[in-house]
């Protein structure tokens, strides 16, 4: 078995698309842009396992090249997008994971390809999540930014996966710059951890205590705080506390969407968790880009700074 950093690029939005352009034109569209996903990555030492429709399943041997094919990926496509309107957008959510690798029949087989696939399905559009092992595997000298999310609930995986998410924007500032070296301070949790979350909506404001976890988002008349909209469950999110963190879980039947402040990249939850880092916004029941949605901010505080 070799050991292999592993690449799932996926595309989302291509049922407005095939709306759009109608089925045989934008077929076409996608299996242009996944055979392009391809090139770049072989551009870069990858090997193309396989083609997955809207998709594509890329191994590598050297960790570095794989990380900056994804990176350059979102970059590439992000000029890409700029002159199509938005029903003819797609955009790309990436996921990678570096192990022991079988492959075999023209296929590959092992806990990193699995691993893979199931951060590009967590990941949001515009994303690139990474495990820890990709990570570790960076040489000093790759300027390479990332943000650690802490530990996630990865189906299939008994124990949760500490994953993090590579910012390739070169314009979104980052507190968490990576050197593999130093990498035992990224993504560490501040001196003075955080007792106190602080969350708005609208004139609405709720402050919980670590001890006050569980917490539960939703419409309902159980719902701790309460967020009247339509398209939020009665019980929607729940936040608890795992050690040092506080952990968001989607429960809900239409999805979370979160994002940190000073980033523009979207973290998508459907029945998945999330680290809430610093401060932020939760999109409950429709996502950032609905100018509708019902958003609750939230911080951190601690105890002897309220």
């Amino acid at each position: 078995m070799a050991e292999l950093t592993i690449v799932f690029a996926d595309l989302t939005g291509s049922t407005g698309l095939f709306e759009a352009l109608g089925n045989s034109q934008a077929a076409e569209v996608v299996t242009r842009t996944t055979q392009w996903l391809g090139r770049v990555c072989m551009a870069r030492g990858g090997r193309v396992i396989k083609y997955l429709g809207d998709g594509v399943l890329v191994s590598f041997d050297y960790n570095p090249a794989a990380v900056l094919s994804a990176i350059e990926i979102q970059n590439a496509h992000r000029e890409r997008n700029s002159n199509l309107p938005g029903g003819k957008q797609m955009k790309i959510k990436i996921g990678l994971a570096r192990g022991e690798v079988v492959e075999q029949g023209g296929d590959c087989f092992g806990d990193a390809v699995n691993v893979a696939s199931r951060l590009s399905d967590l990941s949001g559009a515009d994303q690139i999540f990474a495990s820890e092992s990709v990570i570790n595997a960076l040489p000093h000298d790759e300027d390479i930014r990332f943000r650690n999310l802490g530990p996630m609930d990865i189906r299939g995986k008994s124990e949760p996966l500490v994953i993090y998410r590579i910012d390739w924007q070169r314009d979104t500032p980052s507190e968490f710059q990576t050197m593999a070296s130093s990498l035992e301070t990224v993504g560490s949790p501040p001196s003075r951890l955080p007792s106190t979350i602080e969350l708005t909506w609208h004139d609405r404001r709720g402050l919980f205590e670590a001890t006050d976890m569980p917490v539960f988002m939703g419409r309902g008349n159980d719902a701790h705080f309460a967020v009247l909209d339509p398209r939020v469950s009665r019980l929607h999110a729940r936040l608890d506390r795992r050690g040092d963190l506080f952990v968001l879980s989607d429960i809900s039947s239409y999805g979370t969407w979160v994002r940190f402040a000073g980033s523009t990249a979207v973290i998508a939850l459907r029945r998945q968790d999330c680290v809430l880092l610093d401060k932020g916004e939760m999109a409950l029941g429709a996502s950032f880009d609905d100018p509708t949605a019902p958003i609750v901010s939230f911080w951190f505080t601690n105890r002897s700074g309220l």
